[in-house]
């Protein structure tokens, strides 16, 4: 990495209010505030280690997540997904790339042309390593979409802070957290997540995470999928993902330069959000709030959400504690 680049990602759990955040950075127009590149790749590829072909990871960008694929052509909205189905080239039922489902279709009001060429630009890449296939390739989305740097942010994305920590050496990291118990019932509540952490845990059963295994998980296990989708699983399942996540993550940032890490509480962000991203700006070595897109982000805010927690049983509340409490006492939580 030349001495003047500087990567820059927002790392966080899933539902912990990073959306919103990736939102609110995507005001600055100088930024490309990509949303979910890592995510939805292969988790046993996108990180690989040995050098591969530009061919290879265009295989892989246009690859579904085949958990994403179970849950849109059953119905179930994902909120992160901007693809206009119905209007452009892919119908909901239709196996859809997450790059393109999330991440170019929130920066371009022609998704499929511009995802296009961006598995074009992949292709032609030389035999490499990913790390300089990742950093070429949102390099040239940055340009393309004529911003003049990056921000990429992924749902889950402290499970894999360490990769992101290797691949991109001298990087900075906003990490955002939310109360673990608010958000796990969050990561309960949303239909990808619903499915994805019973899979994960065991719940149905022996499944590799891959997108091969994912597609055989779903040849066999139709009727399991649909019960789960419309269950309510274990609240603690969820507070232990969650918690699970945090240490995770926590057991990286906290061996990084401090100079490099900035943390960030959700429900400061909803509350006070002007002196956060004036901070963040200079942290990330943005565009300051000069240039008004601050005053812009701070009108997508909406407040605190209802809090879920107290509706709950009291058996449901302290189970779910127990999951969240090594996590939250790490990340200084209440109680």
């Amino acid at each position: 990495m030349s001495e003047q680049r500087r990567d820059r990602f927002v790392v966080g759990t899933g539902r912990c209010g990073s959306t919103l955040l990736s939102k609110m950075l995507a005001c600055n127009r100088e930024v490309l505030s990509l949303f979910e590149f890592f995510s939805g790749l292969d988790q046993f590829f996108r990180f690989r280690t040995d050098p591969v072909p530009g061919a290879e990871l265009a295989g892989r960008l246009e690859e579904d997540h085949p958990m994403l694929t179970m849950v849109l052509k059953r119905g179930y909205e994902v909120p992160e997904v901007a693809y206009p189905f119905g209007k452009a080239r892919l119908q909901r039922s239709d196996p859809i790339p997450w790059t393109l489902a999330i991440a170019v279709a929130r920066v371009s009001d022609e998704p499929d042309a511009l995802f296009a060429e961006m598995i074009a630009v992949a292709r032609e890449q030389p035999t490499q390593v990913l790390a300089s296939h990742h950093r070429q390739l949102l390099d040239w989305l940055s340009e393309r979409t004529g911003k003049t740097l990056w921000i990429e942010r992924s749902g889950s994305s402290m499970d894999y802070a360490a990769d992101l920590k290797a691949f991109f050496p001298g990087a900075r990291f906003v990490h955002i957290h939310r109360d673990g118990r608010e958000t796990a019932l969050s990561m309960r509540e949303y239909a990808v997540l619903r499915l994805a952490v019973p899979v994960m845990y065991g719940m149905l059963g022996p499944v590799e995470y891959s997108h091969d295994g994912l597609v055989a998980f779903e040849r066999e296990n139709t009727a399991a999928i649909d019960e789960t989708l419309a269950s309510r699983p274990p609240v603690e399942l969820y507070g232990r993902y969650w918690s699970d996540q945090v240490e995770r993550g926590l057991d990286v940032l906290e061996r990084l330069d401090p100079a490099d890490v900035m943390e960030v509480r959700f429900e400061e962000l909803v509350t006070e959000p002007r002196p956060i991203l004036a901070a963040m700006a200079a942290f990330f070595e943005m565009p300051g709030p000069e240039t008004g897109w601050i005053e812009d982000a701070c009108g997508l805010v909406k407040g605190l959400p209802p809090g879920r927690v107290a509706k709950l049983s009291e058996d449901e509340q302290d189970r779910l504690t127990d999951a969240c409490q090594r996590s939250m006492s790490r990340l200084g939580q209440a109680l």
